[in-house]
């Protein structure tokens, strides 16, 4: 498959590295700061980031840029109606939005907080465990992560998806707070907390406490090649997916849509 890349920092330059390892032709990299770059853009010009990737000849799309950014690309290349996988986090307020464009353009979208398949399998852990532990009034629950210094928003995409795993089957809680807390929180809120530190790629846990022990599920990422390759399956799997009427045009997606029976 002729893939472009929108955005070739760290994450671009791997999800290169993955889609040429498993036989992809990489024809366009797109980034407004990255010196080595195919494209070169100005920061914000969505037009011209379709214009490249079109002139490409892309058969698909991955975007990786930042929370700045991912809706700008979103909005031009959704128009192209080339499939389109977006990794960039930060505009959860913004699905609705994205679903209504999609439909509107006939462009497809899939996105995903996080490519990993051990995440992914995480989360399935994780919805498990919040049923059997909502059995036992005696425990609380809470989510944590880590990531490196350079992430520019938090919490991240993932520890969200994990807190809505939770909720999902700890039915005494239904709110989620990520910011500090100033007096003791309520029985119904699920206090997901950040930390940002160095280089590390990723570690979420989640807690499960009594008096009596506390139970951790903790998910740690040793780099971002899961990450990378994951992204790569995905679109794989939505090109084919979408070429042999499974999925439709003019719709966003999840993991659980390209990876179906999985996650």
């Amino acid at each position: 498959m002729k893939i472009a890349l929108v955005g070739y920092g760290k994450m671009g330059h791997m999800i290169e590295s993955e889609a040429v390892k498993l036989g992809h032709d990489v024809v366009a990299t797109v980034d407004p700061f990255a010196p080595d770059a195919s494209c070169k853009v100005q920061s914000g010009d969505g037009k011209a980031v379709a214009d490249a990737v079109l002139k490409s000849g892309a058969e698909g799309v991955i975007e990786f840029t930042s929370p700045s950014s991912v809706m700008g690309n979103i909005e031009a290349l959704l128009p192209t109606k080339l499939p389109l996988v977006v990794g960039s986090t930060g505009w959860n307020d913004k699905m609705d939005e994205v679903a209504s464009l999609a439909a509107k353009t006939g462009g497809t979208v899939m996105h995903s907080a996080n490519f990993s398949i051990g995440v992914n399998m995480f989360y399935r852990i994780v919805e498990e465990a919040a049923k059997l532990v909502n059995s036992f009034p005696e425990y609380d629950a809470a989510v944590w992560e880590m990531h490196h210094n350079q992430k520019a928003d938090s919490p991240s995409g993932t520890a969200i998806d994990i807190a809505k795993r939770v909720l999902a089957g700890f039915t005494r809680k239904n709110e989620i707070v990520t910011d500090a807390f100033h007096s003791k929180p309520e029985p119904n809120q699920l206090h997901v907390s950040s930390t940002r530190c160095g280089t590390v790629p990723g570690t979420h846990t989640v807690y499960f406490d009594s008096t009596a022990d506390t139970i951790e599920l903790t998910h740690t990422a040793r780099s971002r090649v899961g990450f990378a390759c994951g992204a790569v399956h995905a679109l794989e799997n939505l090109v084919r997916l979408l070429s042999d009427g499974t999925l439709k045009s003019g719709k966003l997606y999840g993991m659980s849509d390209v990876f179906p029976g999985m996650f």
